[in-house]
């Protein structure tokens, strides 16, 4: 790659100025919370006082001398001693190395019946004068007690609540704003900015999507170097949108642009957008568009648009606030509207483009419309090479015969086929990827895993193969049916059998080819009926497919005299919750005829090749019950070789004389 791109190993350099610290202002509350728990731990390490009895005082300390003052608590019930220094010697053992010296040794309890004050003061009369000691009374509150009641509980619970909301109030790793409730309106965009991101995709990881490189490079080489378009009064498109079937790789090209553009790069999904709770939608639109301005020049990426730009007047909302309009709106307005918003390029991505509002896909937001297709096989070769460069394949193997056994497949398809036949691979306990195992993981991703240990009854395997191989005759003997790669009727995921074809990669369809391959998918119900004499429910994927093509060919190709040159086909999808018909009861009746006559038409076709070709057919069925899965090969040792391959030459010749129907 050219110098443009990052240094992954570069560490960052360090700021000229020394980051500043925040103080946290926690940070005394957590003091006197400590100089608490101390307190109460060390504040009475001279010892407590021993529990005594009433009687003990009355019958042995008092007589003794020991007591030096008493003092009675009346709101407590309780009352504590004071013992002489003299008599404090003999109650160590009691006290241990703790003597209290300065606090009431002893405490006993005192009841409600009992005559507190008179008892004291009868056992103090009765000692002689010097032995007589005080009585205090007196009335005590627990101020602690109260302030722990009262203070450190709340403090607590309101440290858990800023502890817990502090942590929920963080955005992830990388994001633009915070989440949370606290953050409940800022934008989730995750940034992504030059040399701060490890691993980055670039164009070189992007296989195929030639096309769709060519424009979104177009508009990383306008950041890169702005002077060589402005110079020439040029302004660079504010929007592109990515359009193209799931796993075509729009996210991986956008991705891509992120790796390569030296600007930063704020990615966020369509459904981010939407909350549950009224206007956070277009508080966190706002919010994208004010750090994305902040940033500018810069890149904002909308995955899966669908989710907060279907169009307006299909929101079958029926309350008075639609929260998604709403958030569309200011998306509307943010893109294009009165304010500037220079050096924000707007890319999106969505497969679903006939849904979107027609203000959002309007020049000044969405300059342009990238496609991205499904790959061809050349696109395909390119995908094999990079998804397989972490496979340890067999010598000599040829990546060239995936990409054409694997038509229709997208990006992801691709990268899932490598993953599975490695998988596999390893399964059977080889040392390297072989072609059987790619061939292997193909069936499975198409057809589904297969179900050998099924039980299935003679009679019905009989006819399972007469099925497939009515659908393998018909369509090797027409040439204009999809060739065929591989018959089994070895039960594969919900098919009890299955045929594989090779379709061929073309952009238009004539009325032949259509009715070739109805017919081809007649032929398993022509051919239980042929050698059977009955009917089965095998059919029922076949008869939705071809019923669905009929309807199409009437009503939305014009591929009937009778209806004519008419589609009632609506690409738009104008009609909104229109729900009668675009055309009469009359016209309906003749749609339905005309279905039937096409349907009739190919099921003869199907039974006039079976009925011509019966020995073979029979030869196929019987080769089908015998080896369970028969591939091209066979066919042609049966038949021959395919009308299609050995007509090519003259077909191409008189392509001009025959009239094609554009698709």
């Amino acid at each position: 790659m050219n110098g443009n791109v990052p240094n992954r190993n570069k560490p960052n350099k360090p700021s000229m100025f020394p980051v500043k610290k925040r103080f946290n202002p926690f940070f005394w509350v957590y003091i006197i919370l400590i100089a608490v728990i101390v307190y109460f731990m060390f504040a009475n390490r001279s010892g407590d006082p021993v529990k005594t009895e009433w009687i003990t005082v009355k019958e042995q300390m008092g007589p003794r001398g020991e007591i030096e003052k008493l003092v009675y608590i009346s709101n407590m019930q309780r009352a504590e001693l004071y013992v002489s220094p003299d008599a404090l010697e003999q109650y160590k053992a009691k006290f241990g190395d703790k003597i209290p010296k300065f606090a009431p040794q002893f405490y006993f309890i005192v009841s409600d019946n009992f005559d507190a004050e008179t008892q004291f003061e009868q056992l103090r009369n009765s000692l002689p004068e010097e032995q007589r000691f005080k009585i205090e009374i007196e009335q005590r509150s627990s101020y602690w007690g109260r302030i722990i009641d009262w203070l450190l509980f709340p403090v607590l619970l309101i440290l858990m609540w800023v502890i817990m909301f502090r942590r929920m109030s963080r955005g992830p790793e990388g994001s633009a704003g915070g989440g949370g409730i606290f953050n409940v309106g800022r934008s989730q965009a995750k940034l992504f900015e030059k040399d701060k991101t490890a691993g980055n995709v670039t164009f070189r990881d992007v296989a195929g999507l030639e096309e769709a490189k060519v424009e979104v490079m177009e508009i990383v080489d306008f950041l890169k170097t702005p002077e060589k378009y402005t110079n020439l009064g040029g302004k660079i498109p504010k929007g592109a949108l990515l359009v193209g079937p799931p796993g075509t790789g729009k996210t991986l090209l956008a991705k891509a642009v992120a790796g390569e553009a030296n600007v930063p790069f704020f990615s966020i999904s369509g459904s981010d957008f939407v909350e549950m709770f009224v206007g956070v939608g277009a508080s966190r639109v706002r919010d994208l568009f004010r750090q994305a301005k902040e940033k500018a020049p810069c890149i904002v990426f909308i995955d899966e648009i669908d989710a907060v730009g279907r169009a307006r007047s299909r929101n079958a909302g029926f309350t008075s606030n639609d929260e998604r309009e709403n958030t569309l709106n200011q998306l509307l307005t943010e893109m294009d509207g009165f304010g500037s918003n220079s050096g924000v390029i707007i890319l999106a991505a969505t497969n679903r483009a006939d849904i979107l509002d027609k203000a959002l896909m309007r020049a000044g937001r969405f300059d342009r419309q990238i496609h991205v297709d499904l790959p061809e096989m050349k696109e395909r070769l390119d995908i094999f090479k990079v998804h397989s460069r972490g496979l340890k394949l067999e010598d000599g193997f040829e990546l060239e015969f995936l990409a054409k056994q694997t038509p229709g497949f997208s990006g992801a398809d691709i990268a899932n086929v490598c993953n599975e036949a490695a998988l596999i691979a390893a399964r059977k306990n080889k040392k390297s990827v072989q072609k059987q195992d790619f061939l292997d993981a193909i069936d499975r991703i198409v057809g589904g895993l297969e179900r050998k240990s099924k039980i299935i009854s003679p009679e019905e395997k009989r006819t399972i193969a007469f099925h497939e191989s009515g659908h393998a005759t018909v369509s090797w003997m027409l040439k204009h049916a999809n060739p065929l790669l591989k018959v089994t009727i070895i039960p594969r995921g919900k098919a009890l059998g299955a045929a594989w074809y090779l379709p061929e990669e073309r952009q238009i369809t004539t009325v032949e080819q259509m009715m070739d391959e109805m017919a081809s998918a007649l032929g398993g119900r022509v051919a239980e009926e042929l050698m059977i004499g009955q009917i089965s429910t095998g059919a029922m994927n076949d008869l939705e497919k071809i019923t669905r093509q009929a309807y199409a060919m009437v009503a939305y190709f014009g591929m009937s005299d009778k209806i004519g040159n008419v589609s009632f086909y609506d690409s738009t999808e104008n009609a909104g919750f229109n729900l009668g018909k675009p055309y009469s009861e009359t016209t309906a009746q003749l749609i339905d005829r005309e279905v039937r006559r096409i349907i009739d038409q190919a099921y003869d076709m199907a039974r006039k090749v079976l009925s011509e070709n019966k020995e073979g057919f029979l030869k196929l069925a019987n080769l089908l019950l015998e080896k369970e899965v028969i591939f091209a090969d066979d066919l042609e040792a049966i038949f021959g070789k395919r009308r299609s391959a050995e007509t090519k030459s003259e077909e191409d010749a008189n392509v001009g004389d025959k009239g094609e129907h554009i698709d």
